[in-house]
């Protein structure tokens, strides 16, 4: 983690849903950061529009413009908002109005207080990394900040894949697919399919059959500079953090790895991943945290 980076002069507020809710968080944090003396962008790919600002801009405009990327509603739409800013882009601090939100930190009831400690430079910045696919060489437009995944495209279909890892041979597996994440997608789909939970400082990629042919078969945890090749047996699909699907063909190879890039989000001081664990998935449940 660093914590340095240049003064906060500009924010955008982006959210990839549009209710009532969140359009009063949207239209409160734009008073908030007008009362801080911050200029306030609204990108126009934002699902709702603060009440006050009349001007919308580009994705590319608030990519090299602003200087931090408010994201309103769930990981969601933090996972959404990294794909649109955090390639190249600013900062992405996360104000969560989900249930889950492992993503994100800020809640509503804190806005203000929140926001000054984020102004005045009382905020750790954190690299995750997201992977790139690439289809008989070709590399896909879509990037993964959570996971890759390959699969049949059918309900308890089982197909057949095989997987190498810098060329080298790793094994034939018969299964519904392969989730290919990264630690930040740890927490995500993979968790739904009993794999490891892994520290978003640990710089590793994770495989994952789902539902496998076999007693056997247990998640596998690389390193993060391995090139992945998956070669399916048939007709199937490959989808990116599940927002966007292509259908690949037998015998394609299709090669993950990690992005020369990284996404920056942003925290709070007090964030702390094992307490994010403890509450969104119930550790210690009836055990009381230590005060600090």
């Amino acid at each position: 983690m660093v914590k340095k980076m240049k003064k906060i002069r500009s924010v955008a507020l982006y959210s990839s849903i549009s209710n009532t809710n969140v359009a009063q968080i949207l239209n409160q944090l734009n008073e908030i950061c007008l009362n801080l003396n911050l200029k306030v962008l609204q990108p126009k790919s934002s699902a709702l529009k603060a009440e006050k600002i009349k001007k919308a801009f580009s994705d590319s405009y608030i990519k090299s413009t602003a200087d931090l990327v408010l994201a309103i509603g769930g990981d969601g739409t933090l996972l959404t908002c990294s794909r649109r800013f955090g390639i190249k882009g600013p900062p992405i601090l996360g104000v969560n109005l989900g249930n889950l939100g492992f993503l994100n930190d800020i809640v509503p009831h804190d806005l203000t207080n929140s926001l000054l400690e984020i102004i005045e430079g009382k905020f750790i910045l954190e690299k995750r990394f997201f992977l790139e696919t690439k289809v008989n060489g070709r590399l896909v437009k879509d990037v993964a900040l959570n996971e890759v995944v390959i699969h049949s495209g059918s309900i308890a279909q089982l197909m057949e894949f095989e997987v190498f890892m810098d060329s080298n041979f790793v094994y034939r597996q018969k299964a519904d697919g392969l989730i290919i994440n990264t630690p930040t997608g740890s927490t995500a789909y993979a968790l739904s399919g009993n794999g490891p939970i892994i520290h978003p400082q640990v710089k590793a990629i994770s495989l994952l059959p789902m539902f496998p042919h076999s007693l056997n078969t247990r998640p596998l945890i690389v390193k993060d500079s391995v090139n992945i090749k998956v070669m399916p047996n048939k007709d199937s699909y490959i989808s990116f953090d599940s927002h966007s699907t292509k259908k690949i063909k037998k015998g394609d190879a299709v090669e993950v790895s990690k992005t020369s890039y990284d996404l920056t989000l942003m925290h709070p001081l007090n964030h702390d991943f094992y307490s994010a664990c403890r509450e969104k998935l119930g550790w210690s449940l009836g055990i009381a945290d230590k005060k600090q």
